[in-house]
């Protein structure tokens, strides 16, 4: 007797097992089909500030990556539409605290002896990688607030380097970051919770996996500090939230 439950157990466990696979993989769909997403745009009121010209003739290299198009500083950019590129967007009210980090795994490239992106946006242990395109060593040297938790490094790259993996531990909006050898390369770490976005050269932007719920919005510039808006997030819906920044 005993014998013959053992076989119908046999029978029935890979049907079971077949079903909570199934259940969970369409409890997964459902998930995605209910996230949300904000839009919107930022931009400058006012006339765009002058970016100053760099001069890089300390170093050839750096120098001749620019022979056509002249480096400028990236503190305030203005593209189309007076559109604020580099503008990082993100959650800082609503969220539930569970929200798990970006699986993506973005770089911060140094190319041209500058930082690309300017301003890298990043959740609460999220991988990024640290590059190099030069043909020069850099010294890169993120300088996070003593007080937030974050440990900040100094680390040379020459010249084909492997890249540099690491993560932050702690939100932190914003981590400045400095090249010791070359003084004008200057760019930013933004360490968030939740889902982020940032605006491109049109001052566009989504955030992208926002669950239903009622949240507040930050924008943040390097100069032009923070702005924030309230915005309600329906299932599988869009919501609209733009930002303008007057120039100083």
């Amino acid at each position: 007797m005993k014998s013959h439950y053992v076989r119908k157990l046999a029978a029935v466990l890979p049907a079971l097992v077949l079903v909570c696979a199934g259940a969970v993989l369409l409890s997964q769909k459902v998930n995605a089909a209910g996230g949300g997403s904000i839009t919107g745009t930022v931009k400058l009121s006012g006339t765009a500030p002058h970016m100053k010209g760099i001069d890089m003739s300390k170093d050839p290299v750096c120098s001749k990556a620019h022979d056509t198009n002249p480096a400028k500083m990236e503190n305030v950019l203005v593209g189309s539409g007076d559109g604020l590129e580099n503008v990082v967007l993100y959650i800082s009210q609503g969220l539930t605290g569970n929200e798990a980090p970006s699986s993506q795994e973005p770089t911060f490239a140094q190319k041209g002896c500058m930082y690309t992106p300017h301003v890298l946006a990043l959740n609460v242990d999220q991988k990024f990688k640290v590059t190099t395109e030069d043909q020069t060593t850099h010294n890169i040297h993120p300088l996070p607030d003593p007080t937030a938790g974050n440990i900040g490094w100094n680390k040379s790259q020459p010249p084909a380097a492997p890249p540099i993996e690491t993560s932050w531990k702690n939100q932190e909006v914003a981590i400045p970051v400095k090249c010791n050898i070359h003084p004008w390369m200057h760019g930013w770490f933004v360490v968030v919770k939740g889902p982020y976005a940032t605006t491109d050269d049109k001052g566009s932007y989504t955030i992208q996996n926002v669950p239903a719920g009622s949240y507040t919005v930050t924008a943040w510039q390097e100069d032009l500090g923070t702005q924030t808006a309230k915005v309600t997030v329906a299932a599988g819906s869009a919501a609209k939230a733009d930002f303008t920044f007057k120039g100083k």
